[in-house]
């Protein structure tokens, strides 16, 4: 099975000029924990909740004043659409992760896969 298979497809992005409440206003209305994060370029950072809390929350920033590019995760760390499950499920249990982005070959934003995508689809 591929990652392309199981995927959540209909992915809600947002922009690095965005301010972080618009960004936590998207992810509550959205019901999301991670947002994409992409320009005219593409994909260029991945925004949680979490980031939210630790980068922006914790040491005091304002989130009326604060971008997106100012604590996102510019680090991507992600998978393409046509490889196995299987192994990228190993490879985000080895790193920790929760969520990948999801590219195809072109290096275009296809998706996000989560834990919760393969526990449905029985892996």
């Amino acid at each position: 099975m591929h990652i392309g298979e199981i995927m959540t497809r209909n992915v809600h992005l947002v922009r690095p000029e965005e301010t972080l409440h618009y960004a936590a206003s998207l992810m509550a209305e959205w019901d999301v924990a991670f947002l994409p994060v992409a320009d005219a370029s593409g994909l260029v950072g991945t925004l949680t909740d979490r980031d939210i809390i630790l980068r922006a929350v914790a040491p005091g920033l304002d989130a009326e004043t604060t971008r997106v590019s100012d604590i996102m995760t510019t680090n991507i760390t992600y998978c393409y659409d046509d490889e196995e499950a299987e192994g990228v499920l190993a490879n985000m249990q080895s790193l920790h992760l929760r969520r990948l982005a999801v590219l195809d070959r072109q290096s275009r934003l296809t998706g996000v896969v989560s834990r919760t995508d393969f526990a449905r689809h029985g892996l």
